[in-house]
């Protein structure tokens, strides 16, 4: 806004110094003294009541001018609203517990995606298992979002799953399946994306019974509850574990 200002008087020069958390009167003093002797403007954004005032009252006795940047804005707001401003200085870059969580769930999704580190499985929120395809990773990406973090494990008959999955509370862990005849059109596209061919076994029907076989059979095991995520979104599927984790919550 100082240089917009600036630029309708033909200068193309300003000096702005940027002075963060002011929040007593000595040091808005200074401030005030300071801007005195170069003949500069005080614009601010102070919210607190009694800052504001010994900024305006200090300014007036030095004969620096100010400029309110913040204040015309939150009376329109009031004035609208018919509300009452907090006043509290950081609210906008307040990070809060909430953004912390968040952002730990996000790093857990990625490093323990796709069963690279089965050390995970005892510290999540919730561990999804399923064959190939059947969103495991979007889902716990979506999780993350929500604070929830969420592991996966890929269920493939030649590889034995890890043995924490068994060993923890049944609706902790979450089973997804799906038709075989969808999954098999989204592994045959999986496959052209890649520029493979569409007929390898990883796309072929026999083969993906087997793996849905395979999944069921570890899923009962642990009898975990199971979601069959055919032509749903995640959020849907999402929303399913949330309800099951509030459900265990309570």
């Amino acid at each position: 806004m100082a240089r917009a200002a600036v630029s309708q008087f033909n200068s193309g020069f300003i000096d702005i110094k940027r002075v963060a958390y002011v929040n007593n009167p000595v040091h808005i003093a200074e401030i005030v003294k300071e801007a005195g002797k170069v003949a500069g403007v005080i614009a601010y954004t102070i919210v607190l009541p009694e800052l504001k005032e010994a900024l305006v009252r200090e300014a007036q006795t030095q004969g620096v001018p100010i400029v309110d940047v913040l204040g015309p804005m939150i009376d329109a707001l009031a004035l609208l609203s018919g509300g009452t401003p907090k006043l509290k200085a950081g609210l906008l870059h307040k990070l809060d517990k909430n953004y912390f969580r968040k952002v730990e769930a996000i790093e857990f999704a990625v490093k323990y995606d796709d069963g690279k580190d089965p050390r995970g499985i005892v510290n999540a929120d919730v561990v999804i298992i399923g064959v190939s395809r059947t969103s495991k990773t979007p889902l716990c990406m979506y999780l993350a979002h929500k604070s929830i973090k969420a592991a996966n494990i890929p269920l493939v008959p030649e590889v034995a799953p890890p043995e924490e999955i068994f060993t923890l509370a049944k609706d902790k862990v979450l089973g997804l399946t799906i038709k075989p005849e969808l999954l098999n059109e989204i592994r045959q596209e999986r496959l052209r994306t890649l520029g493979l061919k569409s007929g390898a076994d990883y796309a072929s029907l026999e083969r993906i019974l087997n793996e849905l076989d395979y999944a069921d059979s570890i899923m009962r095991k642990t009898g975990c509850p199971v979601v069959d995520v055919s032509n749903k979104a995640v959020e849907e599927t999402a929303s399913k574990v949330i309800e099951i984790i509030r459900h265990r919550l309570r």
